[in-house]
């Protein structure tokens, strides 16, 4: 007889975070300014066809996180997004959720090699000397100042790239995965293992070896992603 495997359910959101995540696309889609009102209670009841108390549960925790400020006898205002508050949300989840948050994973992989080519290609005697003590200072920092020295060295690697846009773009995504996954999990990698993978990138980039910086940034990035998703399948399963 054929074997029945037991149907696994997916535990449902809950439908006051489906509303939260719903109202955050709404304002983040450029639409809506900051200091706008948004529609109202009995509006957003009838829009998205929830209840009133649901709905009152969702605009509370975006008022508590300080997306909206709830004014008596007035409405609900967006205020507006700032580091903090982006940090916030995305900690919790509410921005890109579970893909989306392995999408920008993936995404911060592919510009980080991306930039360690351009980097090489653009080396010159300064930007490498800076890449040589940013690898030292992780070399021989405290254990404390470990992350903090790491996103030293790649930020030098921005800067010695020379492209802004991937810069300003990379910092985003670096202090967001730091603030909202490292920060939960804990270290996902050895110190020596951190450490040893920034090697190879520097002596790639001191070489003008375009091919080998891309190739050394890729298994630091493959590395570093995969433990971190172990990490992050470790605490929710813990």
């Amino acid at each position: 007889m054929a074997e029945l495997a037991r149907i696994k359910v997916e535990p449902r959101e809950p439908l006051a975070s489906e509303v939260a995540r719903r109202l955050i696309d709404y304002l983040m889609s450029g639409e809506v300014q900051p200091g706008d009102r948004i529609p109202s209670e009995r509006q957003l009841t009838e829009l998205l066809g929830v209840n009133r108390p649901t709905v009152r549960e969702a605009i509370k925790s975006l008022g508590f996180l300080g997306l909206l400020e709830v004014r008596q006898s007035s409405g609900t205002y967006f205020r507006g997004t700032d580091s903090d508050v982006l940090y916030r949300l995305f900690e919790l989840g509410l921005i890109l959720g579970e893909r989306g948050a392995h999408d920008m994973l993936q995404a911060r992989a592919e510009m980080e090699v991306v930039v360690a080519g351009l980097a090489a290609q653009a080396r010159d005697k300064a930007g490498v000397e800076l890449l040589r003590t940013r690898l030292t200072v992780m070399r021989d920092c405290p254990d404390e100042d470990f992350p903090e020295a790491d996103t030293a060295f790649h930020a030098a690697l921005d800067e010695l790239a020379g492209n802004t846009v991937l810069r300003d773009m990379l910092k985003g995504m670096r202090a967001m995965i730091q603030r909202g996954w490292v920060e939960r999990t804990g270290a996902v990698r050895p110190r020596e293992i951190a450490y040893a993978d920034h090697v190879p990138i520097f002596e790639a980039v001191e070489k003008g070896d375009a091919e080998a910086a891309r190739a050394a940034m890729a298994a630091h990035m493959e590395g570093a992603s995969r433990r971190l998703r172990e990490a992050l399948v470790q605490r929710d399963d813990a």
